[in-house]
């Protein structure tokens, strides 16, 4: 099989269906510079999509069946739109869990009245599968972005984001926030996208220049439905509701400073207290440090990212050892402004900003480490900020 993600869906499309695919999808995933876990709190994040990503090639059929080859897995899957709520394929089987995110959208979209036809797929994908760089979210936009072309029907950018989220909160059963779909549909080349999730006004800010960012994978792989995601966002929910004793305005921890916390300190249990706070010091961080950056200070950017790790790791406890050995080697070597995990952590990926110049004897100094820490070889990638979502006609693929 081709080396390439693209270069694998293509084959396998050719292989399985044995004609040309009417269309290509690319579908960006993402990292998070600053502010985990604050999405679904209505706060401010500071994502960007990346040049790795969710490709599937398709063409439409007469009918209403949706064949996916899963080419990376080897393995397949036929549905219809009468068999998506039961979770199984046309033969009864129940259904694999990689397919739920594309049963997922085609739930959702056909929830809204929006046309879902029939089509032959292959899918192949270079983000890494629980590694905390939205692969889940990838295929769902790329399977979103696919309907959209073929259905006839048309939905802006932010409104298919926010079904790409309803279709991982209702049906693959993951409380996530609207984050990794806005950033696979938004990306923009050289830029991190500022969103505030409670208005959803966004803004693209160039990165800093002469920089990049470095992502390395800890291989510890987690699978966030089963892990205590969803229990983060309960918490929250709970420390909100008894806030809303002596704060009866709060909607969210959005709209309690770290000041004001601190003197509530005692109404709540600790635990509850210490998740409180890195929400609502992560949404501070990011508002103090966005004028840093549109400024292009990598420093102020890097020092911000550091924090947000050691924040994620003691009030949060959502990082481990690994996601720590690979954060303190590269705060620890020459030209890294800062690093931290991306994503929900539990293990997958940390992301470093780096001096371009420095960025490859970064990555093999950072692999090193981790290897004599751990016995295991990361995977290190030197990303760029990419483009967000795509449709390309074969012509030009």
């Amino acid at each position: 099989m081709p080396s390439t993600a693209k270069g694998r869906a293509l084959q396998a499309f050719r292989e399985r269906f044995g004609r040309e695919p009417a269309l290509v999808v690319r579908a960006p995933g993402r990292v998070n510079l600053i502010g985990e876990h604050v999405d679904y709190n209505a706060g401010l994040v500071l994502p960007a999509a990346i040049d790795r990503a969710a490709w599937i090639a398709a063409a439409p059929v007469a009918d209403d069946a949706i064949t996916i080859e899963a080419a990376d897995l080897a393995e397949r899957t036929s549905f219809r739109m009468e068999h998506v709520a039961a979770r199984i394929d046309q033969d009864g089987r129940p259904l694999a869990p990689w397919a739920f995110y594309p049963a997922g959208v085609a739930s959702v979209l056909h929830g809204q009245g929006l046309r879902v036809p029939g089509v032959d797929v292959a899918l192949a994908s270079d983000v890494p599968i629980g590694a905390g760089l939205s692969s889940s979210a990838a295929i769902e936009v790329a399977f979103a972005v696919l309907w959209r072309a073929l259905g006839g029907w048309e939905i802006g950018g932010l409104d298919l984001a926010r079904l790409c989220q309803q279709a991982e909160n209702v049906y693959v059963g993951v409380a996530c926030g609207l984050m990794d779909p806005f950033a696979s549909l938004h990306g923009k080349r050289g830029h991190a996208l500022l969103l505030d999730c409670r208005s959803l006004e966004w803004k693209a800010i160039p990165l800093p220049a002469a920089t990049v960012v470095v992502v390395a994978d800890t291989k510890v792989r987690r699978q966030l439905a089963e892990s205590e995601f969803n229990l983060r966002r309960r918490q929250c929910e709970e420390a909100v509701e008894i806030l809303r004793r002596t704060m009866p305005a709060i909607r969210s921890l959005r709209d309690v400073a770290p000041a004001e916390l601190e003197r509530r300190r005692d109404a709540l249990p600790a635990l509850l207290f210490q998740r409180a706070r890195h929400v609502v010091e992560e949404i501070a961080r990011v508002q103090a440090v966005v004028p840093d950056v549109e400024r292009g200070d990598a420093a102020a950017l890097g020092c911000a990212m550091t924090a947000a790790h050691r924040s994620g790791r003691d009030l949060y406890e959502v990082s481990c050892d690994e996601l720590d050995v690979l954060v303190d080697a590269a705060v620890g070597l020459e030209g890294c402004y800062g690093a931290r995990l991306t994503g929900a952590g539990f293990g997958g990926c940390t992301v470093s900003l780096v001096a371009a110049s420095r960025a490859e004897r970064f990555a093999t100094e950072l692999s090193r480490a981790y290897r004599q820490a751990t016995g295991v070889i990361p995977g290190v990638w030197i990303c760029e900020a990419a483009e967000g979502a795509e449709v390309i006609v074969p012509a030009a693929a």
